[in-house]
């Protein structure tokens, strides 16, 4: 929200009252907390104490390299939740001290610093003591809506700014389609249904990303409104509503090491199964389809040798104005346990939509307002609408038996044969004249259903499954929603411009701590011609996870021409040649909160000349992708230091530039990191398989002196790892794993080996 009228003035509605200068510090060493008092006006003597407003800042440090900050006029007011579930290092207590000049708190490689004296001045350093961000005077304030003196139901609102250094780019806020760089733009942390062309976002998520290093979270979830560069040009401003603010810095140095940090605290995506990672295909939303459209679909794809992993079955699976009751139409599939055998017997896997709303003739509407599993007004009827379903209730997973009801539902539905779920909505979450069973504020719950909603789905999941074996198809989210993987990008049209929206969409959502990522390949709304369905197969392909989905018209490669065809499986070959390297760049998602799908400024933030670039990302960290966003082929991209080659091609280009090409429907850049070893498996129909099992290290300049372990998990046991040399003209790897055979390429030339053992290449015998 902007409070202000240019930069001296603020809005005629409004009162303001800004930390002038600091009264006093107070430390408190057992529990490693910082206090500061701060009037809102200069005290020259004990007068000026009299009917005086004051703020008081409190800091801490969860763990190293976090610190906590609490803002206060009032403490006073009930807070009824919900909050996000940041987890800290247990027994962790920051050091903290005054000295002559400064109230201090070390973090580890974040520091705190408050001058005691001057104008309002706290300094947030990082490693080296290099400055991060800083709040300065008129940054941290208290509003109140009206005038002078404050009636009881007077608006009232806690922001804090921090400054932005020439050059510096803000990114992340959750799954934004706008532009990749927040600089310039106002973003409120909103949930809703408004597709991929608006600056309105399903997953919202009140977190950023500096380039200089740092992250903030803003702790609320709650309408949190940010001006990034928007109000105050050198700062980032972030509001909420209320008499309190609480948020963290998070150090680095490196963007990588923000994120570490920010999943630590907020929870790390879960690991998600092999299959998940094959080729997903949908009924589509509205296209007409039975049991027989199911199979011809499944058979063309096998007849057409398209390798296909999941089949999904959207909303009519289920009857309409019914939705969701659970039971299949029998109308269009009257043998549904017979027909989920018959798909498990082809090797797939089914998925099934879902949401979280239960329509009036569904036979369950009854029984659950009967029962109070369903949100209330504040006279205790039913909350309904007919938007989307008629007469629809929301589910209230704040009530643990409603969850535990919804799950036995879902757990019906798996022991028929189903395998995942897609939780789609999760947005349209009511926040006036409601009550929650558990009393939470409806204002913060809005934002945080999501976070319920799929935990409650994902969890379910993961108990029938195991670990490691549970996957959603996820929509909306908010901070933390993360750990219940895999989200998707929503409803974006089927055009050129839709893609690359959708794209950006997906580098926010990867800044914001989300390591999955998928999207509608074709769009969603429309029908794309066959040269856009073409180039989208080759972006979907190339993301984290790859689902052919549409509307009202059929994604079948088959409807398009038969190129399509081919484009689909040269594509689906490559993802699954490459599952030896996804995952592992997929266990990085699992342990450190390192994306899959990685903005260049994630993996070169030493580089300059790739902060803006957002028609391109880094797959892992090896593997430069740049989807072609016109109907003529033409693709410009950046490419960083080193010599990189074509993945597809034999040509290798220069980097620190900008390039321009043209590529026909079987090829988009696809450029590898100079100084890779790429484990090349040997399996190109299907991802779940022993990914060491024949696999090719496949070797991309590496300079002379490199050596390097290169790891490749195990599907169903150990990992096998490669020690690779390279001396002069000469490179070796070798294995102690005598259960595989494997081998090193170097350009067109390949040695084998059959097990443990050493192999060598000369590079210039090629």
């Amino acid at each position: 929200m902007k409070f202000t009228d240019g930069y001296w003035l603020t809005k005629p509605t409004l009162t303001p009252l800004y930390a002038v200068e600091v009264d006093d510090i107070r430390i408190d060493e057992a529990a490693g907390t910082m206090t500061v008092y701060a009037p809102t006006a200069p005290i020259r003597d004990r007068g000026d104490t009299l009917n005086r407003p004051m703020l008081t800042v409190t800091f801490s440090a969860p763990a190293p390299g976090v610190v906590k900050v609490h803002l206060a006029r009032h403490e006073g007011g009930v807070h009824r939740g919900p909050d996000f579930a940041a987890q800290g290092e247990p027994g962790y207590r920051p050091h903290v001290r005054i000295d002559d000049g400064h109230g201090v708190l070390e973090a580890g490689p974040v520091s705190v610093r408050v001058a005691r004296s001057g104008r309002w001045c706290v300094e947030f350093r990082g490693v080296d003591d290099r400055l991060l961000t800083s709040s300065v005077p008129r940054s941290v304030g208290h509003i109140t809506g009206t005038g002078q003196l404050r009636a009881p139901a007077d608006p009232t609102w806690v922001h804090q700014q921090l400054t932005i250094e020439p050059g510096e780019r803000i990114y992340g806020l959750g799954e934004r389609f706008g532009a990749f760089v927040k600089n310039g733009q106002t973003v409120d942390s909103w949930n809703e249904d408004g597709g991929t062309s608006s600056e309105q976002s399903y997953k919202n998520v009140p977190f950023y990303i500096s380039s200089r290093g740092y992250g903030v979270f803003v702790d609320d979830p709650g309408k949190v409104s940010f001006e990034v560069g928007s109000e105050v040009n050198s700062r980032v401003q972030f509001s909420v509503p209320g008499e309190t603010l609480d948020y963290y810095v998070i150090g680095g140095p490196t963007p990588k090491d923000v994120l570490r940090r920010y999943t630590a605290l907020t929870g790390r995506p879960a690991r998600v199964p092999a299959w998940s990672f094959g080729l997903w295909l949908t009924t589509s939303f509205t296209a007409s389809y039975d049991e027989k459209t199911v199979t011809g679909f499944i058979e063309g794809m096998a007849e057409r040798d398209l390798p296909l992993s999941v089949f999904h079955f959207d909303c009519f699976w289920m009857r309409e104005y019914q939705w969701v009751d659970f039971q299949w139409d029998q109308r269009a599939f009257p043998d549904p346990d017979g027909q989920l055998r018959r798909l498990h017997e082809r090797g797939l896997k089914v998925s099934a939509w879902i949401n979280p709303y239960i329509a009036q003739r569904s036979p369950l509407f009854a029984e659950a307002a009967e029962k109070g599993y369903l949100l209330r007004r504040t006279d205790g009827s039913v909350w309904q609408w007919d938007m989307w379903q008629a007469g629809m209730g929301i589910v209230d997973f704040t009530n643990p038996a409603a969850t535990e009801w919804y799950v036995a539902h879902l757990e019906r539905l798996m022991d028929q044969g189903v395998d995942s779920f897609k939780t789609d909505f999760g947005e349209r979450i009511p926040t006036e004249d409601v009550v929650w069973h558990d009393g939470s504020d409806p204002e913060r719950m809005h934002n945080y259903y999501p976070w319920l909603y799929n935990e409650a789905v994902f969890g379910a999941l993961e108990r029938r499954r195991g670990t490691g074996d549970a996957v959603v198809f996820a929509r909306s989210a908010t901070a933390g929603t993360q750990q219940f993987p895999v989200h998707w990008g929503g409803d974006s049209d089927s055009t050129f411009l839709s893609m690359a929206e959708t794209l950006r969409g997906g580098l926010s959502l990867a800044m914001s701590g989300f390591g999955y990522w998928s999207h509608d390949i074709g769009g969603f709304e429309g029908t794309p011609d066959a040269g856009l369905f073409k180039r989208w197969v080759a972006f979907g392909l190339l993301s984290s996870h790859s689902r052919l989905h549409g509307s009202s018209s059929l994604r079948v490669p088959w409807e398009f021409d038969e190129e399509a065809v081919e484009v689909t499986r040269r594509f689906t070959n490559l993802k699954l040649r490459l599952m030896p390297y996804l995952a592992r760049v997929a266990e990085e998602a699992h342990t450190d909160g390192i994306p899959m799908m990685r903005p260049m400024v994630l993996e070169f933030p030493g580089d300059r000349s790739g902060f803006d670039a957002d028609t391109q990302y880094m797959l892992g960290d090896a593997l430069l992708v740049a989807p072609v966003f016109a109907a003529d082929g033409h693709a410009e991209y950046y490419v960083p230091e080193g010599e990189w080659a074509s993945l597809l091609h034999d040509d290798v280009v220069s980097g620190c530039r900008w390039l321009t090409e043209t590529h026909g429907y079987d090829s988009l850049p696809l450029r590898v990191r100079p100084g890779t070893v790429l484990p090349w498996g040997a399996v190109d129909d299907r991802p779940d398989y022993e990914w060491a099992d024949g696999v090719s290290l496949r070797c991309f300049a590496l300079p002379d002196g490199f050596d390097q372990i290169v790891t490749v998990p195990g599907f169903a046991g150990p990992a096998t790892t490669f020690r690779v040399r390279r001396s002069g003209d000469t490179i070796t790897a070798r294995s102690d794993d005598a259960r595989f055979g494997w081998s090193l390429q170097l350009g067109d030339r390949i040695v084998s080996a059959s097990g443990a053992g050493e192999l060598t290449l000369e590079e210039d015998a090629r």
